[in-house]
């Protein structure tokens, strides 16, 4: 590309260079200003310059910002220069440098993101991910496929392309002077903290109104500070939409997510799309992604670049703010069937050791015991409780009805100890927020999960999976295919049927890629 020519000749000194060797440069650009610029053909800009302007004028349209590239600067300049051919020389060479630089800024955000995830604790693995923004740009430009180059560079996932849908609707919503004057003001407290279908709010009216404008309750619904059966269809449709327990009760979280208004939506939006951007979700032929504010696990098969969704279910995640479940990608490489809990220090130190202090007989009901290097002791001690909290010894739980790996857990090595595992609590699937563990992932359905991981050995099949949960005596079957697992943090997502979901930032996360973002944007202001 000649005009990489342009930017090393830009950061020459010519006082650093000989008088003969300046004269050859100096030619030299001025032949390149003349016909060898990327975007301008005889001070004139190309149908691709255009095409390049444009592409930067609605980048909002992905979730980025316009102003990040310049976009409205540059495509003054570019119209400028196609009603003045006059432009010529260093200036139309500046331009040029600034539209490439601009386009190449932008192909590179689109397909790897705007910021480090790691900047926010989302350490996903940095494998090696095939792009090139500039032979990406040079090759769109020479071959005039500079739209096909932008589709190319986008998240190939399916939820992108829904999102950006989404993204749009919520735009519209948030422009329409008509409707967001319902969101200028909160919603008025409730009385006796909730409010239950026949009585009265005053802030009904108001709420109806956002309902019908967000597309929950149709637009001839009958307004009253009343709490109709109508109005109550129309709570439970967004309740449901939001990740909240759809049971008709106005209550303080319901208000809560109701005051955002669509212009916060639109950025929720713009924040899973930026995730979705350094998201490993393509670097294996079998993926398990948890998303946590979701609290739901999703098992896809690639195969040609193409995902297919072969099982979803139910989890369980770390609660916050101390539990959390961390957000990584990594190799599951074995499957534990009838497990022992091996405690972990920092359970063992604040929870168990203070509770068998207190009710030393759930020692043995439990099924725990010591374990000393190679020794296990099966005896309660008060003494071994102390030695436990030097850290000279350590508790596990041994396999059974009890223990609270259940009769499976997913092996994947982390320095966090990190698993996926059955429980002895499945009740606990049947709550809406389901932020409950110490940051273990427990899985509602285990022998569909089993049955996934192992779909390419043909002799585990669901008997002997069963069997071998129910066996009662541990036993470790290492993969012969390792199996991806990302921990994901999305609170968008969208339905089959197009209704857009959206869940609570229960870790916080979200707020702090808005910061991070700001901060990004800041630096390139």
């Amino acid at each position: 590309m000649k005009t990489a020519f342009h930017a090393s000749l830009a950061r020459v000194t010519y006082l650093q260079l000989p008088c003969a060797l300046i004269l050859t440069l100096f030619l030299c650009a001025a032949a390149l200003a003349a016909d060898g610029l990327l975007w301008f053909d005889q001070g004139r800009p190309t149908e691709q310059a255009r095409q390049a302007v444009g592409i930067l004028a609605h980048a909002e349209d992905e979730g980025l910002d316009p102003a990040n590239y310049g976009a409205g600067r540059l495509g003054l300049a570019v119209a400028a220069a196609d009603r003045d051919p006059v432009w010529t020389g260093e200036a139309l060479a500046g331009l040029d440098r600034d539209l490439t630089a601009a386009m190449r800024r932008y192909l590179s955000d689109l397909h790897f993101g705007q910021v480090d995830p790691r900047l926010i604790s989302e350490n996903y693995s940095s494998a090696v991910r095939v792009f090139d923004a500039d032979k990406t740009l040079e090759d769109a430009v020479r071959r005039n496929r500079l739209i096909e180059a932008v589709a190319q560079a986008a998240p190939p996932f399916p939820l992108y392309a829904e999102l950006r849908r989404a993204l749009a609707q919520y735009r519209r919503l948030a422009a329409d002077t008509a409707q967001t004057p319902l969101w200028k003001t909160k919603l008025p407290p409730l009385p006796d903290k909730k409010v239950e279908l026949g009585q009265s709010y005053e802030g009904l009216p108001m709420i109806i109104q956002r309902l019908v404008a967000l597309g929950d309750m149709p637009a001839e619904s009958f307004v009253s500070t009343q709490y109709s059966p109508q109005a109550a269809e129309g709570v439970m449709a967004f309740q449901e939409r939001h990740g909240l327990e759809p049971d008709g009760v106005i209550g303080r979280q319901t208000i809560a997510a109701l005051d955002v208004s669509p212009a916060g939506r639109v950025r929720q939006i713009e924040l899973t799309m930026e995730r979705l951007r350094w998201t490993p979700l393509l670097q294996a032929p079998r993926v398990i992604v948890v998303n946590v504010p979701e609290n739901y696990l999703e098992a896809y098969e690639v195969r040609n670049g193409e995902i297919e969704l072969k099982s979803r279910m139910r989890v369980i995640t770390g609660t916050a703010p101390d539990n959390r479940t961390p957000i990584f990608d990594l190799e599951m490489t074995a499957i534990e069937f009838s497990p022992y809990w091996n405690v972990p220090y920092s359970i063992a130190s604040k929870e168990l050791v203070p509770e068998l202090r207190t009710y030393p007989n759930r020692f043995d009901r439990q099924g725990f015991e010591f374990v000393a290097g190679g020794s296990v002791i099966r005896e309660f001690s008060f003494a071994s409780l102390d030695a436990v909290m030097r850290g000279e010894m350590r508790i596990r739980q041994r396999s059974g009805p009890k223990n609270a790996m259940g009769p499976i857990k997913f092996v994947m090595p982390n320095k966090d100890s990190i698993y996926l595992h059955y429980t002895a609590s499945p009740r606990l699937f049947e709550r809406y927020r389901r932020d409950l563990s110490h940051g273990c992932v427990r899985v509602e359905q285990p022998v569909e999960l089993a049955k996934f991981v192992l779909s390419n050995r043909p002799e585990w099949d669901e008997a002997r999976i069963r069997a071998a949960m129910d066996a009662g005596t541990s036993y470790t079957l290492p993969l012969t295919e390792t199996v991806r697992v990302v921990i994901a943090y999305k609170t968008v997502k969208v339905r089959d049927d197009g209704q857009i979901l959206f869940f609570a930032d229960v870790y916080g996360q979200d707020r702090l890629l808005d910061r991070a973002l700001s901060g990004s944007r800041d630096r390139v202001n």
